[in-house]
């Protein structure tokens, strides 16, 4: 592994600061009685320092703007700081980061003090190796300054380090610094803007962050339409990998699926068994379908088991999801557990042909082990659900 660490910018990239920066912006302007647009509409102040926006924007001089600051910092240091939360996946990405070795830090245009504030309120400041933001009475350093910093705090090298961030100035001050950078695409930027100033990668998750920190990710360069189903969409593509070298990829796309193992009170688990036509086999299988355009997995779940089983549960919980085929397809199954049972009638598809049976968990479990029961849905719900009961 190439790659040291990782610099991030905050607002944007780790936390969905939005609300409480645009607010803010609009109580200093309203404040001046400056017109501006609704608070929704001033996402230009998000990112970069704000005495330039302040600048830039709005026409004001340097003494001006600095009065604007100040009043924009009377809002936020009392309530906008608070109006934000972390994107979806980014702990669990700072977490698995930290145990992959590598140094966090922060590089960030807002003064550091309300970096650090957010970041214990999220509980992730453990976590960065050093966080370098601005002062209250230096906020213009540009981001070159800061991405510099944060080398130097880290004890890295450009060429071992990666900047992360959702606008152009994080890109140009990576650039700036000879740094690899992500341009992630659920921030305040646009991916057009990302390739326009010319990341190095774009992230559209964050998991693709520790990909391409780990030297593992494989960037999509041209995707090619074979075959479009009437479930599955099969597609070829040009890849690029992190070696530089090309490749091609074939990949299925499937909407996603779900599976819900129940068991009544008599500790017998609901199973259906049927006829799968590509292994030419009937087979042992806990109900399950496939989820359907913009459907709620859980309420998929409920559906299908209602549907395949005539089965009812007081009490529904997940068990996670479950990646059949990573080869090939990007199918996700989400398992959930059933208890309480109650029955009403089935609902089975015109072409859907199958037999509940009702078997002993413990026999479940065996027939599992012995290899009788080959379904990976049933084997990983069944385990789970083992695991959970060994912990009661």
């Amino acid at each position: 592994m190439s790659n040291k660490a990782v610099i991030f910018d905050f607002d944007g990239t780790i936390c969905n600061t939005g609300e409480g920066i645009m607010k803010s912006a609009k109580y200093a302007l309203d404040s001046f009685g400056i017109e501006s647009e609704e608070w929704t509409e001033l996402s230009c102040f998000i990112g970069p320092p704000l005495l330039i926006t302040f600048q830039e924007k709005y026409n004001q001089d340097v003494s001006q703007a600095s009065e604007l600051v100040k009043k924009f910092r009377e809002r936020y240091g009392k309530e906008g700081i608070y109006e934000s939360c972390l994107y979806d996946g980014i702990e669990e990405l700072i977490k698995s980061l930290k145990a992959d070795g590598l140094k966090l830090a922060i590089a960030s245009s807002k003064p550091e003090k309300y970096v650090v504030e957010l970041l214990e309120k999220f509980d992730i400041y453990k976590y960065f190796d050093i966080v370098c933001g601005v002062s209250f009475t230096a906020d213009c350093e540009p981001k070159q300054s800061i991405v510099a910093r944060a080398l130097e705090g880290l004890g890295v090298t450009n060429e071992e380090a990666i900047v992360v961030g959702d606008k152009f100035y994080d890109i140009d001050g990576a650039k700036a610094n000879g740094v690899k950078s992500i341009g992630v695409v659920w921030g305040y930027g646009t991916k057009f803007e990302l390739i326009e100033c010319s990341a190095d990668y774009i992230a559209e998750k964050p998991g693709d962050i520790e990909a391409v920190a780990l030297d593992l990710f494989e960037r999509t360069d041209n995707v090619q339409g074979i075959f479009n189903g009437r479930v599955l969409t099969m597609h070829e593509d040009d890849i690029t990998l992190c070696n530089g070298m090309t490749a091609k990829r074939e990949c299925v796309d499937h909407p996603g699926g779900v599976a819900v193992i129940g068991i009544t009170d008599d500790d017998e688990v609901l199973l259906v068994r049927q006829f799968r036509y590509p292994y030419k086999e009937v087979i042992y299988e806990i109900p399950a379908g496939k989820l359907e355009k913009g459907e709620d997995p859980f309420e998929a779940g409920k559906r299908e088991f209602k549907e395949e089983c005539g089965a009812v549960a007081e009490e529904y919980f997940s068990l996670g999801e479950l990646y059949p085929s990573p080869g090939y397809t990007n199918e996700i199954i989400r398992l959930y557990g059933a208890k309480k049972l109650h029955f009403e009638s089935q609902n089975l598809d015109d072409d859907e042909f199958l037999q509940i049976r009702k078997m002993k968990f413990e026999t479940l479990i065996e027939k599992i082990m012995s290899g009788e029961i080959k379904d990976a849905k049933t084997i990983a719900a069944a385990l789970k659900m083992k695991e959970i009961r060994n912990k009661k």
